[in-house]
Formats: structure tokens, C-alpha cells, sequence
């Protein structure tokens, strides 16, 4: 399967565009897999922080929002989710933006 690339420069302009409109801090790439809800091959997953105000429906609405900008399948873990090994691991994975 050829997975389109997607250039840094245009993955940082969509990703302050859903920073500007939900209440998110996106830290950067997280190899695919690491968010276990979404299982498309060409996903982009990534690792973000909450900020207040961000609830299930506004990650939701997060994921929806970049997954149309960059025209794939998006999957978020938020940092204050990842427990035992995860909350080690995945910041040390993490490919920042």
C-alpha cells in the first residue's frame, strides 16, 4: 500500500489549526499502532496534553477536524491516559513536531 507523505510544514500549520480551535497541545508523532481505536494503515497517530476544558467530545471532534485537514485517518492519546509502561514508553517514541 502506498502511504501518501505528509510534509512537516503542512502537518504543523493543520495541527495549530486544531490547537487554535479546541483545547489540545499536540507534543508530536507516535508510531502507528500506538492509538489502539484506530486501526487504518495510513493513520497518524499522536501524543497530545489536555488543556482545560477538553472533554471526550472535544477529542472526538479533534481527531475528526486534523483527520480532514491532512485527508487521512488520525488517532490522539492524550499523556494523562497512558498509565504503567505506556506513560514511559510513548514519550520516549515520540517524534515532536
Amino acid at each position: 500500500m502506498n502511504i501518501p507523505v505528509v510534509h512537516r510544514a503542512i502537518l504543523k500549520q493543520h495541527v495549530a489549526t486544531v490547537e487554535a480551535k479546541h483545547p489540545i497541545k499536540v507534543l508530536g508523532l507516535l508510531p502507528r499502532g500506538s492509538a489502539a481505536h484506530v486501526f487504518e494503515e495510513d493513520a497518524l497517530d499522536f501524543l497530545a496534553e489536555k488543556r482545560p476544558g477538553l472533554d471526550l467530545l472535544g477529542l472526538c471532534e479533534a481527531e475528526v477536524d486534523l483527520a480532514d485537514l491532512l485527508g487521512r485517518p488520525v488517532g490522539i492519546v492524550l499523556a494523562s491516559g497512558l498509565k504503567g509502561d505506556e506513560a514511559v514508553e510513548f514519550p520516549r517514541m515520540l517524534d515532536p513536531l
